[in-house]
């Protein structure tokens, strides 16, 4: 496999920090680079310490992981370091994603820790080490554009596409990016691994969100905000009052276990109301969504995003990192905002969740995305059931 960084000179001249997370990817990235004679310098962030994560398979950035990245770097005789990051992490990632449920919402961590603290604070390390390059083991591919700068584009390999998570990656980040795993099937980087000769080939992947090692959100979020789950009710989209629930935070839009009803229909969660700690389900109809805003927008299509004028622009949209990208259209609306029109509808669309944005012709290029916002409602008020709408 040859690697080409685009970076000038050669690549014994070019000063490459690899983000080492201790699995399988990351480890090939460093290995690769180092034999194509790059001068490499791994580095991995301690984000958290969540006892039981220590000694969790599949939870990245914990002590096991970190001991992983460690034997690798020893295994490739280049210079590692640990770099403690938790304050920033619990600052940038974990507080805003508790505070995202509290409000109703189901954030996506991934894309936030992408936003701050590896694509910001450890950017700024690399370019403190006199890096060229920041080089990562995520699925996407950067690579240069006609027109200058750089772009980034989903990777060969469909079933590893990461791209959703990094549409908030900005144009300037780019220049010094580099994910050498692009073109690279997983299945091959496994090989690679143990062409290498790296302990780590056979790792299982990291599932769970990395700070919640358990899988349970909740726990972590009223241990960070205790008396958070507090209870509400439970109301209909034609305003029947059918129970009660034992907290927002457990539950997301288009949820449909855990409701404990007994009305004779399937009923999904259709809107969280957070103000009020109401939880509005309805039919599986009442989850249809045809129009979206989403905020923090990061563009990185041609021109600027104020130049789309009002007719809109026709792209794709994916709205969940399991859903395939769809038609649409963006307007812009300013102030960092946008209108996404979904053309042939979704389905349960979450507040809080990624929307990346992709180029209508090939649907490969990623032209930017942000956050979904909550739909503007009326608040649902609560009606007996006597007094339902027949």
């Amino acid at each position: 496999m040859t690697l080409d960084l685009d970076l000038p000179g050669p690549p014994a001249a070019n000063r490459v920090v690899v983000a080492m997370s201790g699995g399988v990817d990351s480890s090939v990235v460093a290995g690769l680079l180092a034999r194509a004679g790059y001068d490499v310098v791994g580095v991995t962030l301690q984000l958290y310490d969540h006892g039981a994560a220590v000694a969790r398979k599949g939870a990245c950035c914990a002590g096991r992981d970190i001991h992983d990245a460690r034997r690798v770097a020893e295994t490739l005789s280049i210079p590692h370091y640990v770099l403690d990051y938790e304050a920033r992490f619990r600052k940038a990632v974990i507080e805003p994603f508790a505070a995202s449920y509290l409000a109703g919402e189901t954030p996506v961590p991934c894309v936030s820790c992408n936003q701050t603290v590896k694509f910001v604070d450890l950017l700024e390390t690399a370019k403190d080490l006199g890096a060229a390059a920041l080089a990562t083991g995520h699925y996407v591919a950067s690579r240069a554009l006609a027109g200058g700068g750089r772009g980034l584009f989903r990777p060969a390999d469909d079933d590893r596409d990461q791209s959703y998570f990094l549409y908030g990656v900005t144009r300037e980040q780019l220049g010094l990016l580099r994910f050498p795993l692009g073109d690279t099937p997983k299945p091959q980087v496994r090989e690679l691994a143990r062409e290498l000769g790296l302990g780590v080939a056979d790792k299982p992947d990291s599932q769970d969100i990395c700070f919640v090692p358990n899988g349970r959100y909740a726990d972590v979020i009223e241990k960070l905000k205790p008396g958070a789950a507090e209870p509400g009710p439970i109301v209909h989209v034609d305003g029947r009052a059918l129970g009660t629930h034992d907290g927002v935070l457990r539950y997301t839009v288009g949820q449909r276990r855990g409701l404990n009803l007994s009305v004779g229909e399937p009923l999904f969660v259709v809107r969280i109301e957070a103000d009020s700690r109401t939880l509005v389900v309805g039919p599986r109809e009442a989850l249809e969504t045809r129009t979206i805003r989403i905020r923090e927008v990061n563009w990185l299509g041609d021109g600027a995003l104020e130049d789309i004028g009002p007719e809109g622009l026709t792209l794709r949209a994916k709205v969940r990192s399991t859903r395939p990208s769809a038609p649409a259209r963006l307007r812009p609306l300013g102030n960092g905002e946008a209108e996404v029109e979904l053309l042939d509808g979704e389905s349960g669309v979450a507040p809080g969740q990624a929307c990346a944005l992709y180029d209508e012709e090939t649907g490969r290029r990623v032209l930017g995305g942000g956050i979904i916002c909550a739909p503007r409602r009326v608040a649902a008020t609560a009606r007996p059931m006597s007094e339902a709408v027949r």
